[in-house]
């Protein structure tokens, strides 16, 4: 595969769509989890397709630019079908509720007794940070469609995904990406540091210079913003802090957020960046290896798609991806949700 000349449109050039897992940091590292999924749960640890058409839209300037990839150069399919998809708003809605009650794999007390031993661990020096989960499922009827534009619209965020694989469903709203990599220059967006939001502007504005103020909330984007550069400086030079600990304002919450980039080495290629900077520090901690093990340790259920990477890898070597917060998995009539 290979990108042409014909493609205008820079940020729409042809590539991959698809995720890979927690899990596929087995992969990318000298790590392996002991932890298991359910077999009702697993999905492939990672998935990519190639896609004939590729329809773009542009709410900004309310366009829409078609993008074809072709096998052959002498194709010229009838784009009738891609068309009518494209002018047919006439698609049938169906209803969503829920069936019978939220499930986790732990009890709050269970949840609170994981976090007071990894709290041992940060006392004894072992990580300096470490970010725990816990798993929820509910079963649901009807069109989990409706869960995902709820989503959207009560939660907006810079990555709205809805992928769609037949037998499973991923959707989520992200505020972070996992990194981005554009002509040869990789940034890692560390998002660490929040308050929620309350509803007025003027509150909103003291409480994010509080926020900036915090000893603690400071200190850990500190600790974030060195991880990626570690992570970017393995096969990236020029690695420096753009921006730092700057307000960006969401929906419901205040984030702290820093850029740090570097630029691709001679001969690597993007995905060796990727695979460096994988998992977000954001959902394992410091130092990653140690906190990635003891995380395994202790939740004992696999963390299967949550932190893991969705998105855009391009055949010119560009890559967008969002990490996998505020996501559900949807199979078997169930969705699937960590926090």
């Amino acid at each position: 595969f290979k990108p042409t000349n014909q493609t205008k449109e820079k940020h729409i050039s042809t590539g991959l769509f698809g995720y890979f897992t927690w899990n596929a940091v087995q992969h990318f590292e000298d790590i392996k989890f002991t932890s298991a999924t359910p077999d009702d749960e697993k999905i492939p640890m990672m998935q990519y397709h190639v896609y004939r058409y590729i329809i773009a839209i542009d709410h900004f300037k309310n366009e829409i630019t078609l993008v074809k990839n072709s096998f052959n150069d002498d194709e010229n399919e009838d784009l009738a079908k891609i068309e009518y998809i494209i002018q047919n708003k006439n698609f049938p809605e169906y209803s969503f509720k829920t069936n019978g009650e939220e499930q986790s794999n732990l009890t709050d007390q269970g949840f609170m007794d994981i976090v007071e031993q990894m709290k041992k661990h940060i006392y004894r020096g072992d990580v300096f940070q470490i970010v725990p989960s816990r798993a929820f499922n509910q079963a649901f009827l009807g069109d989990e469609f409706n869960v995902y534009r709820c989503l959207r619209s009560i939660n907006p965020s810079p990555y709205l995904f809805y992928f769609d694989y037949g037998n499973f469903k991923l959707f989520g709203s992200s505020p972070e990406a996992q990194i981005t990599i554009n002509n040869n220059v990789a940034n890692i967006f560390p998002i660490a540091g929040t308050f929620k939001r309350t509803g007025n502007d003027e509150e909103d504005v003291a409480l994010a210079k509080k926020l900036e103020a915090d000893p603690k909330e400071s200190a850990e984007h500190v600790m974030l913003v060195d991880l990626a550069r570690n992570d970017l400086s393995r096969h990236c030079s020029g690695v420096e802090v753009k921006s730092f600990k700057e307000v960006q304002y969401y929906s419901h919450l205040i984030h702290l957020v820093s850029k740090v980039s570097g630029n691709l080495q001679d001969g690597v290629s993007a995905f060796k960046v990727v695979a460096d900077t994988y998992p977000a520090g954001t959902l394992s901690g410091a130092p990653k290896y140690k906190a990635m093990q003891l995380i395994d340790q202790y939740e004992k259920l696999g963390r299967n798609f949550y932190a893991g990477a969705i998105g855009y890898m391009g055949f010119n070597d560009d890559f967008n991806h969002a990490i996998m917060i505020r996501t559900f998995m949807s199979k078997n009539n169930h969705l699937h949700y960590r926090a």
